[in-house]
């Protein structure tokens, strides 16, 4: 009967050279679920949040295959190797930038809650929408911009001095799970990185290969927290502008509505994420201390 080992078919591979052996089935569908977050980016259908819910399963995969005896043995024997205190390293990353993610939808959702009230108050006046409220949104955007704008210089720095160890001459087992810990690292922080590229409005620029799916997500589908996000600020950069002036309250009011439940959406969805990340990062620290 063939062996199970941690190999797989990506760009990690390593073949076991002493038995006949096949990937192990949680090797397998961590690749899968790799392959589909892949795939989706291309998809007229897909969103952010749909791709959130994807990563989430990720990462629930994953766990479950540091959970395996073999992975807790290789990583324990290999703790002081560079190659995988780099994947340490990469599950406390991940879980920073995911944190940040969460500050930024809290603060964005906290705006359009603050401005609701203040249309409230107006009591549903015509044309109660009036600069000074205007002015309100448009400088929490600011705030919530800057913080969106240091996180990816701050990104930015990490990859520029990031450069992971090579895997040569490494035991199999060990090239298979750094190899793939590595991936999904990239894929979450290419992910994580989209959302907040959709909270600012504009995409950043980087010659990252991580930004490849987020270039491909952005472009084949603007996702909704994104457009609704539009629409707000084209109501109110006008208003500040002087280029409309004739907007009832109540149509504001729907488009915040829009805007706060794709927001509470995708919040839903970044904090299943969030608590797989801790998840896996309580058991690589279990492996560390052992």
């Amino acid at each position: 009967m063939a062996a199970f080992v941690l190999n797989s078919e990506t760009t990690y591979h390593a073949r076991s050279i002493s038995l006949p052996s096949r990937p192990h089935p949680l090797t397998v569908k961590v690749e899968e679920q790799l392959n589909r977050l892949r795939s989706s980016e291309g998809s007229s259908t897909s969103s952010i949040e749909h791709s959130l819910a994807g990563l989430k399963d990720l990462h629930d995969c994953v766990d479950d295959l540091v959970q395996l005896p073999l992975t807790q043995q290789v990583l324990a024997r290999e703790k002081s190797d560079k190659c995988v205190n780099e994947v340490f390293d990469g599950s406390l990353r991940m879980l920073e930038v995911c944190s940040i993610t969460r500050d930024v939808l809290l603060q964005t959702k906290e705006c359009v809650q603050d401005l609701q009230s203040a249309l409230r108050r107006k009591r549903g006046e015509e044309l109660g929408i009036d600069n000074e409220v205007a002015s309100l949104y448009m400088t929490s955007r600011k705030q919530v911009n800057r913080t969106i704008q240091r996180c990816f210089v701050d990104l930015k720095k990490t990859e520029s001095k990031r450069v992971f160890s090579a895997l040569f001459e490494k035991d199999h087992n060990v090239v298979a799970i750094v190899g793939m810990l590595r991936e999904v690292e990239s894929m979450s922080l290419s992910l994580l990185e989209s959302l907040l590229s959709s909270l600012l409005g504009s995409r950043p620029r980087s010659k990252s290969n991580g930004w490849c799916v987020v270039s491909k997500l952005m472009n084949a589908k603007r996702n909704a927290a994104h457009c609704d996000m539009e629409k707000v600020d084209h109501v109110f950069s006008g208003l500040i502008s002087r280029k409309s002036c004739n907007l009832q309250s109540t149509y504001v009011q729907k488009q915040l509505q829009t805007l706060e439940l794709s927001i509470s959406g995708l919040e839903a969805s970044l904090e299943c994420v969030y608590k797989s990340l801790i998840k896996t990062r309580v058991s690589l620290l279990n492996i560390l201390s052992q």
